[in-house]
């Protein structure tokens, strides 16, 4: 974790910080660093005026250091991953979410549990913001049978039915109508919840995100089409991939806004906005702007068509987990000291983890039946009953 450098700390204007006991109150334009954004507006909406969007967040320094903590073990379970890829340890496509922290945390706490996500195959963080741990994460990766979803669904397909997350999907774009549906679903059982479908920028031309679009704009479904724009898809910038780059104002006449989502405040309470008014008004677009330090997958060095430069630069000022050590550093809620030994322990622990999970077994021949919709099949010399198996994974 890059330390925070002193000149950076001094550009974070704290004239518009409020304080209540153990509390504090930013204001959004006090929470981005980067100075090539200061004194630009927070947000860009489209179809959205007369909205009150959130301008302030408060919180305090149990929040702060959960955030932290969270963030962090996310950022380890990412680079212990990237470690046991390039030790051949985990095989076939591995995307990493490191440097995107601040969105799956952010969510998870402007939400419930209730409220449904899906995402693409960059889905490590988002399962473990929804409850899953980085040993059966990681478990899942190097496919043993105590990973996630058994050790054989590995890198893109993490699911958790009873914390509402569906996934981690490979196909590009496949999540979004399914997310659609999910919306449909709460909205004809009349749960106050939303579903939250989340893809990148590279997948934000395919056709299902519009025909799904159409689909929630008709029924006024509570879902949030969520724009991860990274910048790049696959290795392709924006620019060159689309005509109309602003990803929130596509969806016609559903709504939409754009804002920076390095900072877990500002996702935090843009996503409690959200999903009132889905639940009031149907269907919204969000672009949240983040940046993926690894390429687009592990084949994928990342520096072939961006500069180290750009990369150092969103380190020094944009790294979500760097924000929020500033921010407990800043009003005396953490010393340098403490949140070194809690990186240092968080390492530690996850290291332990991988020592052992890498000594777990495999899934068995059996297990290739398990999780099936069916209890006969009809491959020539095979007489295996489903119905006599049993899984406990």
């Amino acid at each position: 974790m890059r330390k925070m450098a002193s000149t950076n700390a001094a550009l974070l204007n704290t004239a518009s910080r409020t304080f209540a006991s153990n509390t504090v109150t930013y204001d959004f334009k006090d929470l981005i660093l980067d100075p090539e954004q200061k004194g630009k507006p927070v947000y860009e909406t489209y179809r959205l005026d007369g909205q009150n969007m959130p301008t302030t967040a408060t919180t305090n320094k149990e929040e702060l250091w959960s955030y932290f903590k969270r963030m962090v073990v996310m950022r380890r379970t990412e680079l212990e991953s990237d470690r046991l890829y390039k030790a051949k340890m985990i095989r076939g496509f591995c995307h990493l979410y490191d440097g995107q922290e601040s969105i799956a945390e952010g969510m998870e706490a402007g939400l419930t549990r209730d409220d449904c996500i899906i995402t693409a195959y960059r889905d490590h963080c988002q399962a473990i913001a929804r409850g899953d741990t980085p040993y059966r994460v990681i478990a899942e990766m190097t496919q043993k049978r105590t990973g996630s979803s058994g050790g054989k669904g590995g890198s893109m397909h993490y699911y958790n039915a009873k914390n509402n997350f569906y996934g981690g999907n490979g196909i590009v774009g496949a999540q979004i109508p399914v997310g659609a549906g999910l919306a449909f679903a709460l909205k004809y059982k009349k749960q106050p919840n939303i579903a939250v479908a989340m893809y990148g920028d590279g997948a934000a031309n395919q056709g299902q995100l519009f025909e799904a679009a159409n689909m929630a704009a008709l029924w006024k479904l509570p879902v949030a089409f969520l724009c991860e724009n990274n910048l790049y898809g696959m290795g392709t910038s924006n620019e060159r991939a689309a005509h109309n780059t602003k990803y929130h104002a596509r969806g016609d006449k559903i709504p939409g806004f754009k804002c920076d989502a390095q900072n877990v405040l500002m996702v935090r309470e843009t996503m409690k906005w959200t999903k009132q008014y889905c639940i009031d008004n149907g269907p919204l677009f969000i672009e949240y702007m983040t940046y993926r330090y690894h390429g687009h997958s592990m084949s994928d060095p990342g520096i072939t068509y961006r500069t180290r430069e750009e990369i150092k630069h969103v380190r020094d000022y944009r790294d979500p987990i760097m924000l929020v050590k500033h921010m407990l550093l800043e009003n005396n809620w953490a010393t340098e000291k403490e949140l070194k030994d809690t990186e240092k322990e968080i390492r530690q622990s996850i290291e332990k983890d991988v020592e052992q999970l890498l000594k777990d077994p495999e899934p068995t021949f059996e297990d290739l039946y398990a999780h099936v919709a069916v209890t006969k099949h009809y491959i020539r010399g095979v007489t295996h009953d489903l119905t006599s198996h049993s899984y406990d994974a």
